[in-house]
This record gives structure tokens, C-alpha cells and sequence, in this order.
């Protein structure tokens, strides 16, 4: 893509980017690629390249695993797609070859103020914040998905547009958005669920609503693969002000685990919380040291609701001589365990997690 980007620049061809928001969920990127693929396929005449634009860095794709579940799931590899961090969009715009139309968000974030009046046309489904005047066509409608209108709007267009990868992008991106359609839920609309309706009688080979959105679901929460980082980053939210930035994350493990140790009587682990500067970890010394870890597996495992027991039983083998304490020195485990300082414990913990050697100097 970015040998042809670079030619219509060149060219100074006109590119008019479909882009959604800075979330990069799975509503605004099936409305980006739905959109843009809608528009350059209704042109009447050779003009403006159409080109969707994922909102996020290439890097942070594999962060958004209900959207590459389905992506692959029809044919659409992850290399054929644009990300913000591969267009140069100030660029385009300073040299007069930029529209821009908004999907699923209408107001740009600060950092690309300089964009606005590059803004052809919004197509949003949250309340309006800002208004445009001519010639920026807004639609701007309280329906469940953005992809919503996207579906009405291609519906409205030459017949023939529509097929059938793009019809279940649609399908599966508005029974996701709006909770499988469910009333209780308390997103949908009458025109999601006409929609849906409308992209099923037309391509009845769709898979059946339940089993697309158990999927789509189930994508959703997969860490698979995912590191640490990654994780805590997958449906991180930041909000500030001229003092202070906050960044809230999600977990994907259960809270009931640390219940669950602290509880265990069989063995009990004797565990006793230390003190910690950050609420959101909690260090325990364990007192009873010959719990070791196929004593402290089943625990876990009966709090996961036996998740893993399937394997079967561990296989036996033969112990390695008894490891050292990595957080005090010389402390083999079968040993009891001295007295620990909190203050050591926490500083070596935050130098371990920096890479550095637990006997390296300070």
C-alpha cells in the first residue's frame, strides 16, 4: 500500500480517507472498510482514491482480537489494510490532496486539529457535539452501530454493490454492537434490527445470529498470545486534565484467585499480604513453605472451575535440586523462611521487573 500511497502523491492525485475512531473497535473499523469500499465502487467517474484508515498504529492491531477474528475469518489479510502510522494525512493535507470523512466519531481529537477542514462527511451514531455546516454532509443518527448507517447507506446505492464479505462484516459488526440484538441490553434499535433483517434475506447463507455473536464475543475477551503489556493496553482507557492523566485497564484474570489462596486449606499456604505502594498488586509471603507448586495448581484450578483439568493429571518427574529464593538470597524454599522485609521484598520485585539481576547492586 505504501508504494501506491507514495505514487498518488506523486500523481497529486486527490485520496478522500474514510477513517473511524481513535478506539479502533470493531464498529469503526468494518464502517471505515464498508464506507470507503461502498464509495469507491458508487464513484460515477475516475476521481479521488478511496482509502479506509485504521485509527491506530499497525502495532496495536493484535490488540483488537474480535476485529482480526473476523477480518480473517473472511479472507481480509491484516497486510492489505492502512494504519494512521502509515499515511501521512497533515501531509496530504498541506499539499491539498486530503478528504476526509469521519465514521463512528465527529469531532476530532486535538493533535489533529489542523485536519478539520479537510472533513467531507460524518457518519456517527453518539450524540452530536459539534456542529458542521455546508458542505460537510452529516448524518448523525441514535442507532445501536455505526454500521448501521453504513448498511442503510450502501442499501440506498446502485444495486449490485453490496457482497457478501462486505454484507457479513455488517451483519456480524451490528449483532456485536447491539448485544445479539437483545432488548434488554438496552442498545438496540428498530433500524439494527431491520438491518440485520435486510442483509439476511438478502445473502441467506449468513451464519445464524446466535453462533456469529457467541463468536464475535468469545474473540473479544481472547488474550491468547497477548503479552502482559498487551493485555493491560487492550481496553485501556486515558482520561485528563492539565494535571494529571489516568489510565484505567482491564484484567483478564479472575479477582476471586487471590481469594481463593488466601482461603486454601488444603494446604493452607499461610499467606500474609505485604504492604504495596500500588492498590492494584497485591504481594503475599507465604508461610507455609512446602507448598510448593503442585500443591498451589489444584487451588487454582478448582477456582477456575477446573479450567486446565483436562489435560490430565501432571506427569511425574524428577525434581531439580531445591531453587533459591530469587527475592532473598540464600534462602533455599525447603527451608523456613526468615523474617522478610517488606521494603527488600517490593525493591526487588520492581528490580527484577526491570531486568536487573536480584543480587546486582543498587
Amino acid at each position: 500500500c505504501q508504494p501506491w500511497l507514495q505514487g498518488c502523491q506523486e500523481l497529486h492525485r486527490e485520496i478522500h480517507v474514510v477513517m473511524g475512531n481513535e478506539a479502533c473497535d470493531l464498529d469503526s473499523t468494518v464502517s471505515a472498510l464498508a464506507l470507503a469500499y461502498f464509495l469507491a465502487q458508487s464513484s460515477p467517474a475516475p476521481g479521488a482514491a478511496v482509502v479506509p484508515v485504521l485509527n491506530i498504529p499497525r502495532a496495536d492491531f493484535a490488540l483488537r482480537s474480535e476485529t482480526t477474528f473476523l477480518l480473517r475469518d473472511r479472507g481480509i489479510a491484516a497486510a492489505a489494510l492502512v494504519f494512521r502510522d502509515e499515511i501521512d494525512l497533515a501531509g496530504l493535507h498541506r499539499a491539498g490532496l486530503l478528504s476526509l470523512t469521519l465514521v463512528d466519531h465527529h469531532v476530532l481529537p486535538g493533535a489533529d486539529a489542523a485536519l478539520e477542514e479537510a472533513v467531507v462527511e460524518v457518519l456517527d451514531h453518539r450524540p452530536l457535539e459539534r456542529h458542521r455546516g455546508p458542505p460537510c454532509q452529516v448524518t448523525v443518527e441514535p442507532v445501536g452501530s455505526c454500521a448501521t448507517l453504513v448498511t442503510e447507506r450502501i442499501l440506498q446505492g446502485p444495486p449490485g454493490v453490496l457482497d457478501r464479505t462486505t454484507a457479513a462484516l455488517l451483519h456480524g459488526t451490528i449483532l456485536l454492537d447491539c448485544i445479539n440484538l437483545s432488548p434488554a441490553a438496552g442498545k438496540v434499535t428498530p433500524r439494527d434490527v431491520a438491518c440485520v433483517a435486510l442483509l439476511e434475506e438478502r445473502f441467506p447463507e449468513l451464519p445464524a445470529r446466535d453462533a456469529v455473536f457467541g463468536a464475535l464475543q468469545a474473540a473479544k475477551f481472547d488474550v491468547t498470545g497477548l503479552t502482559t503489556e498487551q493485555m493491560l493496553r487492550k481496553d485501556l482507557k486515558v482520561i485528563s486534565n492539565d494535571e494529571v492523566v489516568v489510565a484505567i485497564s482491564g484484567i483478564f484474570e479472575d479477582l476471586e484467585l487471590c481469594r481463593a489462596l488466601e482461603e486454601a486449606t488444603t494446604p493452607s499456604l499461610l499467606l500474609q499480604p505485604l504492604p504495596s505502594p500500588w492498590v492494584s498488586v497485591v504481594p503475599y509471603a507465604q508461610g507455609n513453605a512446602v507448598a510448593a507448586r503442585k500443591k498451589v495448581l489444584p487451588i487454582l484450578r478448582a477456582a477456575l472451575g477446573g479450567l486446565g483439568a483436562a489435560g490430565g493429571p501432571e506427569e511425574e518427574v524428577v525434581p531439580p535440586p531445591t531453587p533459591m529464593n530469587s527475592l532473598v538470597e540464600e534462602c533455599p524454599l525447603a527451608q523456613p523462611v526468615p523474617p522478610l522485609c517488606p521494603q527488600d521484598v517490593l525493591e526487588r520485585v520492581s528490580r527484577i521487573a526491570g531486568g536487573q539481576p536480584p543480587g546486582s547492586p543498587k
